[in-house]
């Protein structure tokens, strides 16, 4: 994306933002799966235990939540080649069969990519891109949004760190981005409940006052429940104008996540961001080693610390990147009444009540479910309701309020994790690549596209 970094430190440099007050919004829609037996929805401000008083502490087992985001990866993209969930459908010769047309019709075949880094400024996943690469559900434009490189993916041998979480522990198989649009709309799902109108990273359409029932924060704050969030160079909470009284010390360095890890002192909630800058973030042209050595550090520092016992780390992705996946995104639950700030034409027509592409997600609790995979929908919202359902907290819009709280994936009377997991190293660490960011080597490779037949000829004697 054109200026992306530029705008990531003009950001920066507004600093970090918070809002706070409360209202309802109106009723959402409901998806179609709910419209053949039509289901209430939870509106904004309720409770997930309406009997309880709001800041009960309802999942004693867990003390600590951490949520490490990462950047721009489909699961089929980082899990397709993964040896459980719904990845990839292999043939004879253990191949992706998964393809896509050009637009010249041409067909470009899933391939591995040549090496661990990534093309600059492709492929793309802003909101027309997006809407393109969904094409009303047959998942057919990705090449023609975004270029062969879309259909790129990598493998065990690349990814080693994270093919080991997602085989140890509950890997979510339809953990959706919250809607098709690009990281900032994204992130604030995770913190607001809904994208507040947002569909792009354009840094001067980001800087507004927080929504109409504030963010998750706000809710910590008000019932006296710890928080930080830990950043590199951009701390995730930046994403509202109102500025934040940090006297309390919720924003810090990253290295301050370590050292608290190491002393068992991690708040009740934690946002743990990768460096946007350094390319710790996995965007693109980033090698994706750095960002795989990064999150094996993170969760490395709360498997082995103190606090282990009584902690629970979801590790996943802002959005899919616009790299190829094959399950289409669902209606979602429309958050609020706040329309998308699109123009159709040009825009792509589209709205909050659908979810983004799938994005890789794992579960990493003592409690997780050995050998699980889960295929419960969940979205960003969901580690809002797991927030709001471990403190019993007003949900803050119709989405968060009817997500699901990732409970599937732990058994909380009987821990499969006493003793942390040894993970192989990540490989930056095992097998670090040579690759120059930007160049990742040939895209497409040799027989990933496979010609559009050429008319028949005919001659007559």
């Amino acid at each position: 994306m054109p200026g992306r970094r530029l705008s990531r430190r003009a950001f920066l440099a507004e600093g970090a933002a918070l809002g706070a007050a409360l209202a309802v919004a109106r009723l959402g829609r409901a998806s179609p799966a709910s419209a053949a037996r039509p289901k209430p929805l939870r509106p904004p401000g309720s409770l997930p235990h309406p009997r309880l008083p709001a800041g009960t502490d309802t999942l004693p087992q867990i003390d600590h939540i951490v949520v490490v985001m990462m950047e721009n990866h489909s699961y089929d993209n980082y899990l397709g080649m993964l040896r459980r969930g719904d990845g990839f459908t292999l043939d004879h010769r253990r191949q992706p069969t998964a393809a896509n047309p050009d637009g010249a019709g041409n067909l470009v075949r899933a391939f591995r990519m040549p090496s661990t880094c990534q093309l600059e400024r492709a492929p793309g996943q802003n909101w027309n891109a997006s809407h393109v690469q969904y094409d009303h559900g047959r998942n057919d434009g990705f090449v023609r949004a975004s270029g062969p490189v879309a259909m790129g993916y990598w493998a065990e041998e690349d990814l080693p760190f994270y093919y080991a979480l997602a085989s140890t522990f509950p890997v979510c198989d339809r953990w959706f981005g919250s809607c098709l649009a690009q990281t900032y709309p994204n992130r604030r799902f995770l913190l607001a409940g809904t994208a507040h109108g947002l569909v792009s990273t354009d840094v001067s359409k980001i800087l507004s006052p927080s929504p109409p029932n504030g963010l998750i924060l706000d809710q910590l704050n008000a019932h006296g429940i710890s928080w930080r969030n830990y950043y590199t160079d951009l701390p995730s909470t930046g994403l509202y104008r109102s500025p934040v009284d940090d006297n309390d010390g919720n924003l810090v360095g990253i290295n301050e996540f370590y050292a608290d890890a190491a002393a068992g002192r991690l708040p009740g909630f934690a946002l743990v961001d990768p460096g946007f800058d350094n390319d710790e973030s996995e965007e693109n042209d980033a090698n994706i080693q750095l960002g795989e050595s990064f999150a094996s550090r993170v969760v490395n520092a709360v498997m082995h610390g103190p606090a282990w016992s009584k902690s629970l780390l979801i590790w996943l992705y802002d959005e899919h990147g616009g790299y190829y996946d094959h399950v289409p995104p669902p209606r979602a639950v429309k958050p609020d009444d706040i329309p998308p700030d699109i123009h159709v034409p040009p825009d792509e027509p589209g709205g909050y009540d659908r979810y983004g592409f799938r994005v890789p997600a794992v579960i990493v609790s003592p409690y997780a479910r050995r050998n699980y995979v889960s295929h419960v929908v969940h979205d960003h919202t969901s580690v809002l309701k797991l927030v709001e359902t471990k403190w019993n907290l007003p949900a803050l819009t119709f989405r968060d309020a009817n997500a699901d709280n990732l409970l599937d994936s732990l058994d909380l009377r009987h821990p499969a994790f006493r003793e942390p997991p040894k993970l192989p190293e990540p490989g930056g660490t095992s097998h670090p690549s040579a690759c120059t960011p930007g160049e990742p080597g040939a895209i497409p490779p040799p027989g990933a596209v496979r010609p559009a037949p050429t008319a028949m000829t005919t001659t007559r004697s």
